[in-house]
């Protein structure tokens, strides 16, 4: 359990930071963040595997690239059903998701145990 918050923590910082660079990506108050990370954490850690398995063809096809496709998706459907988190396009989804991955890694990185 204590993995699974802090792979929320380090999403929402994700996102926190994602804020920053992306004007389309924004949210009503810190705690619909808090939600947002737990959310993509959520989503990440059940749907996104079966998603990846539905579609390796076309992540084989296209060596990978698709994969962006498929984070950003998950960004986009959290800020669908979660109310306070606003995604203008699929475009911002994609590089918040991005972001998210660049700043999980890094936080992994540096928790490493």
């Amino acid at each position: 359990m204590p993995g699974f918050l802090l792979r929320g923590l380090f999403a929402a910082a994700g996102l926190w930071v994602a804020t920053f660079f992306l004007r389309g990506l924004s949210f009503d108050t810190p705690a619909t963040l808090a939600i947002a990370g737990l959310t993509l954490g959520l989503v990440n850690a059940f749907l996104r595997p079966v998603l990846v398995i539905l579609t390796l063809p076309v992540t084989i096809l296209t060596l990978g690239l698709f994969l962006l496709v498929l984070n950003g998706a998950m960004v986009a459907l959290v800020g669908h059903f979660l109310h306070g988190m606003h995604v203008q396009g699929f475009t911002t989804a994609v590089l918040a998701a991005l972001i998210v991955s660049v700043v999980s890694f890094v936080g992994q990185e540096l928790f490493r145990r």
